[in-house]
């Protein structure tokens, strides 16, 4: 979340189904070339986690897949996140009718 970091920190906004939102990381948090794997709850849209992936390569860091616990696939964010070169993984799927 914006400003929430005490340090001068890398900032990202993302699209939500409603609105915006902010992310931020300390640079410092990641070192050059490190391997760094982004985890979430739910996979819908893909939003959240292609803002941490940039905020990872902005730092100097690789992103080398995205794991999850709930993916919503008919939201499109394997999809999305496979368009920029980030393999999903999930535990649990639900499909829409």
């Amino acid at each position: 979340k914006a400003g929430k970091l005490p340090v001068a920190a890398l900032s990202v906004e993302y699209a939500l189904e409603y609105g915006v939102d902010h992310l931020e990381l300390d640079p410092d948090a990641i070192a050059a070339g490190q391997r760094v794997v982004v985890i979430d709850d739910l996979l819908a849209t893909g939003g959240t986690a292609v803002a941490a992936a940039s905020l990872v390569r902005r730092a100097g860091g690789q992103v080398e897949r995205a794991l999850f616990v709930i993916e919503l696939p008919d939201l499109g964010g394997a999809t999305r996140l496979s368009e920029r070169g980030i393999s999903a993984g999930t535990l649990v799927s639900f499909k829409g009718d």
